[in-house]
């Protein structure tokens, strides 16, 4: 179900109605902490998604509320948009919000081999009390299931006024219920691994970072 909030065409391929729920305390400190949500919804008109995210601590804290929507355009192609209503605020200086739009389509190219891209804030995202505005990204991906067992994946991430960054990663599952990951960051020159357990509808996701200056996110 996390799967859409990176890219809106990944919502195309679910079957069922998902939820997910996620929690991270970055670098083991309350102020980086994130929190976020995302539900998806199959029907015949094609599929919808909502995702709550919210990042931060009482003196500052980022928020946003999203709704997407992703069909197939036949067998080789999916596509995606998503709207979102973000927004930030600092207790007693200042808050502000504005509303923006990602798009996304995946590409099949043979059955083991995806191809993605996903534009983030193309248009929009000023913000209405200021001359702020939400920094643009590009993303261009690639999935391969190598078997039925092993998946890897690679992207590319082009953020306006940074430079490109790359991120990868590899899942491997032992047994139709526990699945193991790795991967790698070079804008933060971060790795991280994770565990799974998946049991009948529930899954249950383990992960840890470790950041070269900032240290461990258990």
């Amino acid at each position: 179900v996390f799967s859409f909030v990176n890219n809106q065409a990944a919502l195309a391929q679910i079957d069922n109605a998902s939820i997910g729920v996620y929690g991270e305390k970055r670098f083991v400190l309350n102020e980086t902490s994130l929190y976020s949500a995302a539900l998806a919804i199959p029907s015949s008109l094609g599929n919808f998604g909502v995702s709550v995210k919210y990042f931060g601590f009482k003196n500052f804290n980022e928020s946003q509320v999203g709704l997407a929507y992703g069909r197939s355009l036949g067998k080789k192609v999916d596509i995606g948009v998503q709207f979102n209503y973000y927004g930030y605020r600092v207790p007693a200086y200042n808050s502000n919000n504005t509303v923006n739009v990602e798009i996304g389509a995946i590409v099949h190219l043979t059955d083991k081999l995806n191809a993605g891209v996903h534009i983030y804030s193309p248009v929009g995202g000023e913000f209405s009390k200021t001359d702020e505005k939400l920094t643009s990204a590009y993303t261009f991906g690639l999935g391969y299931d190598a078997s039925d067992r092993f998946f890897v994946s690679a992207e590319l991430v082009k953020e306006e006024d940074y430079p490109v960054n790359l991120n990868a990663g590899v899942q491997y599952r032992f047994a139709k219920q526990f699945f193991a990951r790795a991967g790698i960051a070079s804008a933060t020159s971060a790795s991280y691994a994770g565990l799974g357990l998946g049991w009948g509808n529930f899954r249950l996701d383990i992960n840890g970072s470790y950041h070269p200056q900032l240290g461990w996110s258990p």
